[in-house]
């Protein structure tokens, strides 16, 4: 399916890249939170295949106080900067950011219900979008943070108010990442579980490294890259 892509400044501020289907129509809405490279050629390829699955994708940036147009490099320079504009960022801002995108993709006519997905800090910026009852679906690739409450300036205390998630949940990590390994796993998974989130669904993939569907570096895997975003797609459309 082909697409049409626009950038578009949420509340006149937060720089998004609006992916959907080419031609008219309607179809879920996805609020796609990036890694913390912000809005790179490789993230936008993945956006680019969600929304050719069938799904309108917003792409926002998750600094726009302190790194408005900026698209990080993936070198040492690149991540501390996102690591530094990460811990200079507030859970209060980065809720406040989740409201002003839902809130356009609940405006738009050619949405027909909201969904979420995130990648490794936007994994767990998704895990948070879920708190919103708008948010019909989530999905949370490799999330960091969620069993230390590390996202930003402050603790979140997000798996403490996991109980507040209504709508589906999936979960995929990499058996070999370093961020979030098997004990770091299970403190999230026995978190979530004891929220009473016990019918969410879990994938972790053997060998799957962190970020291991960034296609750029030697941590790519693209036969796990195109197995997640299958079980993604088809459990976004509730296996239509």
């Amino acid at each position: 399916m082909k697409v049409t892509e626009e950038e578009v400044r949420l509340a006149g501020q937060i720089r998004s890249i609006v992916i959907r289907p080419a031609g008219d129509g309607q179809w879920p809405g996805v609020l796609f939170y990036t890694d913390i490279f912000q809005l790179t050629e490789s993230t936008l390829r993945t956006a680019r295949r969600l929304a050719s699955a069938g799904f309108l994708v917003c792409v926002p940036e998750i600094y726009p106080r302190r790194l408005d147009g900026v698209v990080l490099e993936f070198d040492d320079a690149g991540k501390q900067a996102g690591l530094d504009a990460a811990a200079a960022t507030t859970t209060a801002q980065f809720d406040a950011d989740r409201q002003i995108a839902l809130d356009y993709l609940a405006q738009r006519a050619d949405v027909t219900r909201i969904q979420a997905v995130g990648f490794c800090l936007g994994g767990h910026l998704a895990f948070r979008a879920a708190f919103d009852p708008r948010v019909e679906a989530t999905v949370c690739f490799y999330p960091t943070g969620l069993h230390d409450g590390a996202l930003g300036a402050d603790d979140p205390a997000t798996l403490a108010g996991a109980s507040s998630v209504r709508g589906r949940l999936m979960v995929i990590f990499g058996s070999r990442d370093p961020h979030v390994p098997a004990p770091a796993r299970a403190t999230t998974i026995r978190a979530l579980y004891d929220a009473g989130l016990d019918d969410l669904e879990l994938h972790i993939y053997r060998g799957g490294e962190h970020a291991f569907m960034r296609d750029i570096g030697a941590r790519h895997d693209p036969v796990l890259t195109d197995l997640a975003l299958t079980e993604a797609v088809s459990f976004l459309k509730e296996r239509a």
